[in-house]
């Protein structure tokens, strides 16, 4: 990877400049990069951290959009750009056409800094780019290459992804916790919080990140609180489900109605098995 270059400056790979962000470097090809060797750039500079696909029809962060906006006017358009969250300073990584190759180019950029927008679904949906991952199996199911436990199915008024893959220690619930004190109750509910928002990270990995072109939100809009917290199970509500002592069917850990009147969820069991169901009104 070539050394890090002011972020005044033109990236000597590219010819482009980079608004706000810093040039971290870049990594050639003089073939198109092969599947397996693209992504193991990308984790030698993201580390454990998950790259998520950008989505050109998404919602637009001003400062990506700096970098992004003059290669999206240039003849040489990026190919894929990628986004990665998981440390202090944003991560964006850009596929460009160099020659008979291409080109790897690594930003860091200061923030992602859209305004939080409404969840909606976009209107028109191709299934070559939706599906893009899965495989059709049947008229109205699709299962994900490389996660056969991954699915989707289409239906009348909407459609549902599931994932199934049932775990050792199921997920109970305290039949003590209505008799123990505010205190207790409140770490109580933490350690189920926390588990919850494992699980719905989970079903972003596995639901959001593995389509394109359905939601206006960009994968990375999921995870912030300004953008996802009127959606979210409230404490109270869990508060509740434990006081009861009652496993409910689901846990539903994210709940939308969009401005046409569809209804996102994202639901539960806590023994392994999860959907995200998109219902039409």
């Amino acid at each position: 990877m070539c050394v890090s270059a002011p972020a005044s400056q033109k990236s000597t790979k590219t010819g482009y400049t980079s608004g706000s962000a810093k040039i971290l470097g870049a990594v050639d090809s003089r073939r198109p990069f092969s599947g397996d060797r693209l992504f193991a750039t990308l984790d030698s500079v993201g580390g454990t951290g998950t790259w998520m696909e950008w989505d050109v029809n998404g919602v637009k962060d001003p400062s990506l959009m700096e970098v992004l906006n003059p290669m999206l006017k240039a003849e040489n358009k990026p190919e894929m750009v990628w986004v990665l969250t998981e440390r202090q300073l944003p991560l964006l990584a850009v596929l460009l056409q160099k020659g008979a190759g291409e080109v790897l180019m690594f930003y860091e950029l200061k923030k992602l800094d859209a305004k939080p927008e409404k969840l909606t679904i976009n209107p028109v949906l191709s299934n070559s780019v939706v599906f893009r991952d899965y495989k059709q199996v049947s008229e109205n199911e699709f299962v994900h290459i490389d996660k056969p436990d991954l699915k989707i199915k289409t239906m009348s008024n909407g459609f549902r992804f599931t994932y199934e893959n049932r775990v050792d220690s199921p997920l109970t619930l305290d039949p003590t916790y209505s008799t123990k004190s505010f205190v207790e109750k409140k770490a109580m509910l933490r350690d189920y919080e926390d588990y919850f928002k494992y699980e719905y990270s989970l079903m972003l990995r596995a639901f959001v990140q593995s389509v394109r072109g359905v939601f206006n939100w960009q994968p990375w809009h999921w995870y912030m609180q300004e953008w996802n917290a009127n959606y979210k199970m409230p404490s109270e509500e869990l508060d509740a489900i434990l006081s009861s002592g009652v496993m409910p069917p689901f846990f539903t850990l994210f709940k939308a109605k969009t401005a046409r009147g569809e209804v996102v969820e994202f639901r539960t069991n806590g023994n392994g098995y999860s959907e995200l169901l998109v219902t039409n009104p």
